[in-house]
This record gives C-alpha cells, structure tokens and sequence, in this order.
C-alpha cells in the first residue's frame, strides 16, 4: 500500500501519460467532467479540464489530437520531449534515457513505435516510479528534473500557442500546473 498523496500524485502522472498518447474516449470525457472539484493550486486548472471534457465532442478531440500532434508531414506539437529539452544531438538523450529505463527494467515493448521520450512514456515511468517501484523521492526527483521538468513547461506553452488545440489547450494547463507543484515539492527535499 502506498500513501493516498502518493497514490494520487500516480494517477495524475496516468492520466496525463493516457491524454497525452492518444485521445480521449468517450468513458474518459465523461470521467473527467464527472471528477469532483480539487483543492488548492491545482483547482482552478481542473475544474476548466473538467468543464471542457463536459463541453467535448469525441471525434472532435480526435480530429484535434490527430491535428494538432501527429499531423501530415512534421506535427504542428511534437509530444517528443528532447525537441524541448534536448542539450546535445537528438540520439544522445535518447540513449542515456533508454539506459536510465533499462536500468528500471522498464523498456518499449515491440508493438510501441513511439520513442521512449514521448511525453506519455515519461508520465507513465514516473506513475511507475510512484506507485509500482515505490521509488524513493530522491529517485523520483532526480528523474522527473531529468526528462519531465525541461519539456513540460515548453511543451504546454506550444499546446497553449497552437492554432489546432482546443481541448487540449486545457490539458496543457493542468499539466504544466501540476509539473510545477511537483518542482517546487521537489526543491523542498
């Protein structure tokens, strides 16, 4: 068993890890807009992704995820966090991340033709990390200031700029809120 803060601090990383690796289904929509309020910094932020999963048309999500991230030719988004944060070339990042997972016992299964730093892959690693491996916060720092903390805040502000998002203009803003309450818990260790 792991504490509800921490269980629920898993959730959030799943959630985003399933709204940012594909669309929401009609059963998600209806989850979010059915969720009750939430406390403090991040209230605000889920009550309008509550709201716009209430206002949301199913195929109209998918139209926009297609969009908006996949595109035809270079998406308008990447969900590919090393095009944000990335300090070297492309394949060095890649590298020591496929490592890093390795050393988890955590790897792309073959049916996966995303990168391991896709946006959701990296969510769902520090939902791992939470709640599966029950990893020390340490651990859980050390990763999320590594791979998430560079990307999100660019990656949201992308989201937010962009002409295709509508919905997921709101998905940006809880996520970038939540990335930042993370941080700053991070900074307190």
């Amino acid at each position: 068993m792991i504490a509800p803060e921490e269980q629920a601090r898993a959730n959030l990383y799943g959630l985003l890890a399933r709204l940012f690796y594909a669309p929401p289904d009609a059963a998600l929509l209806d989850a979010l807009a059915s969720q009750p309020p939430l406390e403090g910094d991040l209230g605000a932020a889920w009550q309008e992704l509550s709201a716009a999963a209430a206002r949301a048309d199913v195929e109209a999500v998918r139209e926009e995820y297609e969009s908006a991230f996949i595109g035809t030719g270079k998406a308008p988004v990447t969900l590919y966090s090393t095009a944000y944060a990335s300090r070297y070339s492309k394949e060095a990042p890649l590298v020591e991340l496929r490592g890093e997972l390795a050393r988890l016992g955590l790897g792309r299964r073959d049916q996966v033709r995303e990168p391991e730093d896709h946006i959701a892959a990296l969510c769902d690693t520090m939902r791992h990390l939470v709640a599966g491996q029950k990893s020390d916060l340490e651990y859980q720092k050390r990763f999320f200031i590594r791979w998430i903390h560079p990307a999100m805040e660019p990656l949201c502000n992308a989201i937010e700029r962009s002409d295709k998002a509508v919905f997921y203009k709101h998905v940006a803003r809880f996520a970038k809120g939540f990335c930042t309450l993370e941080h700053q818990a991070f900074e307190m260790l």
